[in-house]
């Protein structure tokens, strides 16, 4: 078996980046991001990139390294919200953007990695979703055709992995990493910690590493908060 594990992220995704590839990247907001692979993306100066993903981080992190940079080309994601430069360059008609219902992008993603090249929801029926998209009636009822996702490369952000890629994911970190991992032809993952092979309970396994064609460990990392909210100082 081939090693899987390598000194940084740079080497990591060394040969698998390209012009106007497809990029699954894993993530919620500032939650569970790929941060060290982010930024070896930025650094290689690839472009015309699209990109799924739940959002684009907030304004100078995460993926919105990428939009200032102007390395993306379209985003399919469902919120545009706490990124300035993501809603900008979505007004001024700079940036792609198919907008994907949350559910619905992580449907497509599991059915992509599945093998299924679409299915039928109810979600979106009668909206701008719906646009273009082909209808079917089942039992009286309205239902657009969604096509499952399939990547070029996944980026994905993990707590904990053995040496053969097995992996899990922390709480709400996990969110869109799973599918995204399992949604391309080839997925890098970055964890806090690799241990032996055979070291981690089979059961608690989120993501086997059958998936995982490359691997690295990010720490440190300066885990940083979205949004801060504080309540005022009570005086005695």
């Amino acid at each position: 078996m081939a090693r899987k594990i390598f000194n940084n992220a740079a080497s990591a995704l060394e040969g698998l980046l390209a012009d106007g590839m497809f990029i699954c990247a894993g993530g919620f907001g500032l939650c569970g991001i790929p941060e060290r692979l982010i930024d070896a993306v930025r650094d290689s100066g690839v472009s015309n990139l699209t990109i799924a993903s739940n959002n684009a981080g907030i304004d100078n992190e995460g993926l919105g390294k990428l939009l200032r940079t102007r390395q993306i080309k379209k985003m399919i994601s469902s919120y545009v919200g706490e990124n300035k430069e993501f809603e900008r360059q979505y007004l001024a008609g700079e940036l792609e953007v198919e907008f994907c219902p949350q559910g619905t992008l992580a449907e497509r993603c599991r059915a992509g990695g599945a093998g299924i090249p679409g299915f039928y929801t109810k979600t979106g029926v009668g909206t701008t979703v719906a646009e273009g998209k082909e209808t079917k009636t089942f039992e009286g009822q309205e239902y657009i055709l969604e096509r499952g996702i399939f990547g070029d490369l996944a980026i994905i952000k993990g707590w904990k992995a053995d040496e053969s890629g097995n992996l899990i994911f922390r709480k709400t970190a996990r969110n869109f990493n799973q599918p995204m991992a399992t949604a391309a032809r080839i997925c890098v993952a970055e964890v806090e910690e690799i241990v032996p092979t055979g070291s981690l309970d089979p059961d608690h396994i989120h993501l086997p590493g059958i998936y995982v064609k490359r691997l690295i460990v990010g720490v440190p990392y300066d885990k940083k908060i979205e949004q801060k909210t504080v309540r005022a100082r009570e005086v005695a």
